[in-house]
């Protein structure tokens, strides 16, 4: 099948390898104009750019996906569908029509749960047990259209957002190549969402992972394990700005607990644990990023700060 890919992050790459290996022809992509980046502010293409370059695939970067011009050049390129995974813009009706076959879309959750910006991070802060991916009919409504499949799994009680993105990539590659053989056998069967059963996972913000200490120590994980690695869950301490990772919720003598409030740095192995109080238990750090550092063990960060033992995080 003469496929036109749209996405921007490497989300996408995966749906990409195994389309190629599965003998369907990507004529060509389309995805985000190139954005400065890093502290030099260069100019970088998205992975999805990377990979089409290599691959010696036309590449369209409209700054917005629409107009004569555009489709005239979608059209040349004679694609008999569309997908797409993780774009990052809204696409209207007349260009999820195009192709004579339509517009699919590999969403990172088991619709009709989930739809929107950051499904992956919102199954984790959720504390939900199990994610998916829905390859599904594109329509006008945000992730509404019609299901052709969906591939389901596990969410580990250590499991980032990172690492379920990763899971659901591949996930989500094995699922589209399936709808893509059932679509060109004329076998797709396409099931209407029930929407009253639609929930809505917004896209993360840097104040959504901002750590409220008041909240209970599981809930604390959910957000740190949900927000890692972006946006980063963060905290201040003395006005410096730090991002935690890699949680573990610890039972506490609340007779202590309730001595401190929520925040406080309560002692822990010597140069080895960063434990924190919460509303409800406390909170195990295993790892921590100060502003404008590396990613480091949360025993190397406090070996460098003496006396934290007391201190509170807010």
């Amino acid at each position: 099948m003469r496929v036109l890919f749209w996405g921007t992050p490497d989300f996408g790459i995966p749906s990409l390898d195994a389309m190629r290996d599965a003998g369907h022809e990507i004529v060509g992509v389309v995805t985000n104009p190139d954005r400065p980046a890093g502290r030099g502010r260069k100019l970088k293409a998205s992975p999805v750019k990377e990979w089409a370059v290599e691959a010696g695939v036309p590449v369209l970067q409209p700054e917005r996906p629409r107009g004569e011009d555009f489709e005239a050049e979608v059209r040349a390129l004679n694609p008999e569908i569309s997908v797409v995974a993780a774009y990052g813009q809204i696409l209207r009706d007349d260009v999820l029509a195009l192709p004579p076959l339509g517009s699919i879309n590999v969403h990172a959750s088991a619709l009709p749960e989930l739809r929107g910006a950051a499904p992956v991070n919102w199954a984790i802060i959720r504390g939900h047990e199990a994610a998916g991916v829905t390859i599904m009919r594109m329509v006008l409504a945000l992730d509404a259209g019609p299901m052709i499949r969906i591939a389901t799994c596990p969410i580990g009680p250590d499991t980032t957002a990172g690492e379920l993105y990763d899971t659901l990539a591949r996930l989500g590659a094995e699922a589209l190549v399936a709808a893509l053989d059932d679509l060109a056998a004329g076998r797709a069967r396409e099931v209407e969402q029930e929407d009253e059963a639609a929930t809505y996972a917004p896209k993360m913000d840097r104040e959504l992972a901002r750590v409220d200490w008041s909240r209970s120590a599981h809930e604390l994980a959910l957000l740190v394990r949900g927000c890692d690695p972006w946006p980063g869950a963060w905290t201040t301490l003395d006005d410096e700005v730090l991002q935690v990772f890699r949680p573990t919720v610890v039972a506490w003598d609340p007779a202590v607990a309730d001595l401190v409030p929520p925040g406080t740095i309560l002692p822990g192995d010597p140069g080895t644990d960063l434990v924190v109080a919460t509303g409800s238990g406390a909170l195990v750090l295993g790892e921590v990023k100060p502003a404008g550092k590396r990613r480091m063990g949360a025993g190397d960060w406090l070996r460098g700060r003496p006396g934290s033992e007391g201190r509170r995080l807010v």
